[in-house]
């Protein structure tokens, strides 16, 4: 089966396992404007590092885990809009599938 089918029209996914996902609104991460993010597949690793930064808050152990996957910081993903948020939201529950 593809799973190719099974993401929305704002995922595609890359060779190497990552997603790139089409932000409505886009992010401003290092100044520069971004329309789309890339995120890398997960680890067990990164999970626990989020965790662990977050202590225990299950909101903020999510947005360091997109944070760390897309490479930029957990403020700049805290900037965006909860109709991109959900796109990322989907985005990892599609890895996580």
């Amino acid at each position: 089966m593809d799973n190719q089918t099974d993401l929305p029209d704002f995922i595609t996914e890359n060779p190497d396992g990552s997603l790139t996902v089409d932000l409505l609104r886009g992010i401003t991460a290092d100044g520069v404007k971004q329309e789309q993010l890339t995120l890398r597949e997960p680890t067990v690793d990164d999970m626990i590092a989020a965790e662990k930064t977050a202590k225990g808050d299950q909101a903020m152990t999510e947005v360091t885990l997109f944070a760390n996957l897309a490479g930029i910081a957990p403020a700049d993903i805290r900037s965006a809009k909860l109709k991109d948020y959900s796109r990322l939201q989907a985005a990892l529950a599609f890895m996580n599938g």
